[in-house]
């Protein structure tokens, strides 16, 4: 890469406070414009609300009923942010960018220690490139700007591997220096916040690298696995079981062991065994889907892979490539997939990114074909953020005509997508990251403030909401829900709503009074429960929109009904 090396040199100077405020600019839009998001930002966020309110740091709860599928890391960190924004006039529990603010500093953490990974191999502008495009990555983004574990979780595994690269060069690389002890048991240390975040998954991202780097260099042969002594096993594991038993010694006592049975027995071993949720999906899925959730980067990894491929014998490109290759490889052979589960894989092949535009190679067939092949996916991947504003407007928005502004956001997103494509394929690297990112800075904030929020039939939760409470009458119980019970309806409302279906809806209205929501599905129940119990209901207030979580339209019907005197 020759083009503009001087405003490289210049930003890599301070590449911790350019990472932070690109991250800022990138992701703070959606964090404050987007509704609560269903489902699991919404559980996490009310669960989160719930230890607040109740003082129990160690029980974790969605409304009455327990929640017991991911470790307490996130919930710690999303209600001590709450709690500390509270502090501030205007801020109470109810706005959900509290919640989020944990996932933007994990995310913008994630990308200082992609730099910081880098850092073993290669010099500060690189390093600086490897951040920028692993901050920049679609998927990145999205996690980064929700309230759930997985830019968090990625910041503590890349620490992790971030010690893991150094005991591997201080082993493998004549010269290189030793690594200190505290900071290999600070390795271990983030293995362990890791765990706490999110369970087993940073243990298996370091155990399929560290078994990638045995197996591939046959290291059993003739002990050169001595250089994991260096890892301090013992004492890293001791540090390690010391941070995360107390929390788990504490939620087997409070929850009987059923925090085990649930997160290990029926959540994580069901991912492992089959499509769990409906999420199956078959071997190449996350391929076909880094056109999107890679993107921009993808325009420079195929090129990158080509070349790091003839770089394999380079101890630290070797590194990187068990990395990347030995979590992908597990995550597509898994069989329920979500999009995120691939996200650890992308630090390394950002990097190995920024080491080909600082050093691209002579071109060769195979270096030609790779670019056109992260050609095609950027082109896929531009499509599809270019699309998104107007079909998404045309199908949930509330409005009949196009607004102009959504045109000048997708048209000037794919006018600097083909800029950059056009750079790349003429090998103008640099320029062509320049667009590309610039293209990223039209999409992202324009998607996520702009069009997103506009999209009202989407929105149920958060226009049933000022329903409620218009209708509500001082003295009301919560209401009772009834086939409209997603979790950002309750993130709304507060935890005390109940959960019902339609004939529960009527007893409980009946025995409280107040309001019920009833969707149309429960509707006929609701009618007939109460003409059982000699009561009715007035229908004040009706909505309709579309469920996204299911996939299906929904209408509500907003009831009154008189309580019967006991």
């Amino acid at each position: 890469m020759t083009e503009a090396p001087r405003i490289l040199q210049i930003l890599a100077r301070r590449p911790f406070w350019v990472l932070a405020l690109l991250g800022l600019l990138l992701w703070l839009p959606g964090i404050l414009s987007l509704p609560p998001l269903d489902r699991d930002e919404s559980r996490f966020a009310q669960a989160s609300r719930q230890m607040v309110e109740s003082g129990n740091l160690v029980d974790i709860r969605f409304g009455q009923v327990p929640r017991y599928k991911k470790p307490v890391g996130i919930y710690w960190l999303q209600a001590a942010a709450t709690g500390i924004a509270d502090k501030f006039p205007g801020v109470d529990d109810h706005h959900i960018w509290t919640y989020r603010l944990p996932s933007l500093f994990g995310g913008i953490a994630a990308a200082w220690l992609t730099v910081w990974c880098a850092l073993a191999l290669t010099g500060a502008e690189t390093a600086f490139l490897a951040g920028v495009l692993m901050l920049g990555t679609v998927l990145l983004t999205g996690e980064a700007s929700i309230a759930t574990t997985d830019a968090v979780l990625l910041a503590s595994v890349v620490a992790m591997q971030g010690v893991l690269i150094r005991v591997w060069r201080a082993a493998r690389v004549e010269g290189a220096p030793a690594v200190p002890t505290r900071l290999v048991l600070a390795g271990w240390a983030a293995m362990a916040a890791g765990i706490l975040i999110k369970g087993p998954v940073p243990l298996g991202v370091a155990a399929v690298t560290v078994a990638g780097l045995v197996a591939w260099d046959r290291q059993w042969r003739d002990r050169q696995w001595r250089w994991l002594a260096q890892l301090r096993p013992a004492s890293g594991t001791l540090l390690a079981a010391l941070l995360v038993a107390p929390w788990l010694l504490a939620i087997a006592i409070q929850s009987h062991g059923a925090f085990f049975q649930q997160a290990l027995g029926n959540d994580f071993a069901a991912k492992i065994a089959g499509g769990q949720e409906s999420h199956g999906a078959p071997p190449g899925y996350f391929l076909v889907l880094s056109a999107i959730t890679f993107w921009p980067t993808i325009l420079f990894v195929a090129p990158a892979l080509v070349a790091a491929v003839q770089r394999r014998a380079d101890p630290m490109i070797h590194f990187l490539l068990v990395w990347a290759g030995g979590w992908w490889l597990l995550v597509e052979l898994v069989p329920t997939k979500l999009p995120h589960y691939v996200l650890a894989a992308y630090p390394p092949l950002a990097i190995l990114a920024a080491l080909w535009l600082a050093q691209p190679q002579p071109s060769s067939t195979g270096t030609r074909i790779a670019r056109w092949a992260g050609g095609i996916q950027f082109v896929l991947g531009a499509a599809l953020l270019a699309a998104a504003p107007i079909i998404l407007t045309r199908l949930y928005g509330a409005g009949s005509g196009m607004d102009w502004r959504l045109l000048a956001l997708a048209g000037t997103g794919a006018i600097l997508s083909l800029v950059a494509l056009v750079l790349f394929l003429t090998r103008r690297d640099g320029l062509a990251m320049a667009a590309a990112l610039a293209a990223l800075f039209v999409f992202v904030p324009g998607l996520t403030a702009e069009v997103a929020p506009g999209l009202s039939r989407i929105w149920v939760s958060a226009r049933l909401a000022p329903l409620v409470a218009e209708h509500a009458r001082p003295g009301d119980p919560p209401p009772a829900l009834a086939g409209f019970q997603e979790p950002s309806l309750v993130f709304a409302l507060g935890k005390d709503v109940v959960l019902t279906d339609g004939r529960g809806a009527a007893d409980a209205a009946a025995a409280r009074g107040g309001l019920a929501l009833i969707e149309d599905r429960e509707r006929g129940a609701f009618l007939a429960r109460l003409a059982e119990l000699q009561d009715d209901a007035e229908a004040e207030a009706t909505l309709s929109g579309f469920n996204y979580s299911r996939g299906k339209p929904v209408h509500v019907t907003v009831y009154r009904v008189g309580r019967i005197a006991p």
